[in-house]
């Protein structure tokens, strides 16, 4: 999940900061950035919003962060 560490170092979060967003632990949110535990639906789309893209572009699907709205 390289493309969530990517979207939170170009807003400058933290870690910590993104996981009070999206309601989660510190903890429980690095698991998801490192790829050592699959991102439950919901917040996966917590996080596309939160990010302003798409879940694809989370997922690398795609390379288009745009959503489809």
């Amino acid at each position: 999940m390289y493309r969530l560490k990517y979207l939170r170092e170009s807003e400058l979060l933290t870690q910590q900061q993104v996981a009070e967003k999206i309601f989660c632990s510190q903890r429980t949110y690095s698991y998801y950035e490192c790829g050592g535990r699959d991102i439950p639906t919901q917040t996966l789309i917590r996080l596309a919003d939160f990010y302003d893209v798409s879940v694809d572009y989370i997922l690398g699907r795609t390379d288009n962060p745009k959503t489809n709205k």
